[in-house]
């Protein structure tokens, strides 16, 4: 059995002054010197303690401010199950898929606690994205950058990423023009309107830190973990129409996956 370190047990103290309250949000924590004398260690030792506690995103460092109890982000819960939910909306009319997306079903959040943006792009496939496409390398695709912003808060949610083969869906003009995003109902809507409905969605996900673009971006500690997920939308003929990267912060983002299992006979 492994014995808990000085740093971890401090660590567990000032996590539980956290979660009861004492330390609320906000509120200023003593100087790291300060906070030495207190636990009796070293400051290496106390560092330690912060830097594990700002990994979780409990506690954030502000240059030239000191460190303070990081108010609780906006949680984001994902399932597997959000995939089905948009499809049974993709052709309901508008007025009922419009205000409800996947964004408000994974926070709770409404459409006018969002600042949603989108940026479209036209870019050549790379070897790698045409070979998951099975289209040729340089064919156009259409890149779609988005940017969801709770209101209440400064940074994104996550940084998402989409793309769609060109030809394909500039059958409907309206999809090529970010002017028209948010979409009410979301890509499956959107793929609806040119007859494609998705049979199958594969999600690879990985845990990685960070780079330096991504925290800046997300407002996370370089110590906080993000998921890196990566969508392919199938069509019901097995081809593929979207791949779909999103950067995800992992202090702020539940991944829930339930697997019902076939009884044994």
């Amino acid at each position: 059995m492994t014995m808990a370190t000085k740093y971890d047990r401090i660590a567990d103290d000032l996590r539980e002054q956290i979660a009861q309250g004492t330390l609320r949000p906000g509120q200023q924590l003593p100087p790291e010197t300060a906070l030495r004398d207190r636990y009796r260690v070293s400051l290496v030792t106390m560092r330690r303690a912060l830097d594990e506690l700002a990994a979780e995103g409990l506690i954030e460092k502000r240059h030239g401010y000191g460190t303070f109890v990081r108010k609780p982000r906006q949680r984001v819960v994902r399932d597997a199950s959000r995939h089905q939910w948009e499809k049974e909306r993709a052709r309901l009319p508008h007025a009922e898929r419009f205000g409800t997306g996947a964004t408000e079903r994974d926070t709770g959040l409404e459409m006018k606690d969002l600042d949603f943006r989108a940026d479209y792009s036209v870019t050549p496939a790379s070897e790698d994205l045409a070979e998951i496409f099975g289209v040729p390398a340089g064919t156009k695709l259409l890149k779609r950058v988005y940017r969801t912003k709770p209101k209440s808060e400064e940074y994104p949610l996550g940084l998402g990423q989409s793309l769609l083969v060109y030809d394909v869906v500039a059958e409907n003009p309206h999809l090529l023009d970010s002017a028209n995003e948010p979409w009410p109902g979301g890509t499956q809507a959107q793929l609806y309107t040119i007859g494609i409905e998705l049979g199958r969605i594969r999600e690879q996900i990985i845990a990685r830190p960070p780079s330096a673009s991504e925290a800046e971006q997300l407002g996370i500690d370089s110590g906080v973990s993000v998921f890196d997920l990566r969508k392919i939308s199938y069509d019901i003929n097995g081809r593929v129409v979207e791949i779909a990267d999103t950067v995800l912060a992992g202090d702020r983002t539940q991944l829930v996956y339930n697997i019902e299992l076939d009884r044994w006979q």
